[in-house]
């Protein structure tokens, strides 16, 4: 499994706006912003917010006092939700071959003997219904239910969580301990 850069980033923004933004419901978040405090390039930031825009994840507002927000609360949304608008179905991110698929399309036969099947390069075989069971069969069901446990481990996980942990960290919130001036 690996996780994009566009994706990274995708969420790194997203966090970025939740919490720079929680202080100041309705002020949405400058992209040049976000992107130097992230060190995202801005021109990709701009397209990754195109994405979570489309997703229905954040929106934008135009004007001198535009930028983006989220457009659901921070408890809400999940990372989940961010990674599959950024870069599709997490479970798709475990390449696993659909041995069920392609035994249903042409069905195998129990091998007569093992070394017939080592003769073909392949393992030996045994036959449960029309489909015929191999250690892929078996390795593929695994890798589906680590897929499984990651989705759910990813829904699980809400941006105000990571809000949270940056609290918990103490990582500065944008403008604090800046003197503000009044004319």
């Amino acid at each position: 499994m690996r996780l994009s850069t566009k994706t990274r980033y995708g969420v790194r923004a997203i966090f970025d706006i939740a919490y720079h933004g929680q202080d100041q419901p309705g002020v949405a978040a400058q992209a040049k912003d976000i992107a130097r405090r992230e060190d995202i390039p801005l021109r990709y930031l701009e397209q990754i917010f195109q994405d979570l825009k489309r997703a229905g994840l954040v929106e934008s507002k135009r004007g001198p006092r535009g930028g983006y927000s989220l457009k659901r609360s921070a408890e809400e949304i999940t990372l989940g939700d961010v990674v599959r608008a950024l870069q599709g179905p997490i479970e798709e991110m475990f390449v696993v071959e659909d041995t069920a698929q392609n035994s249903s399309a042409r069905p195998r036969r129990a091998r007569q003997s093992a070394s017939a099947g080592a003769a073909e390069g392949s393992a030996p075989a045994t036959e449960l219904g029309s489909r015929a069971i191999t250690s892929r069969t078996v390795t593929v069901a695994l890798w589906r239910e680590l897929a499984t446990h990651v989705s759910q481990w990813f829904d699980s996980v809400s941006i105000s969580d990571l809000v949270l942990r940056g609290e918990e960290l103490g990582l500065p919130r944008a403008g604090a301990g800046q003197p503000m001036y009044y004319i």
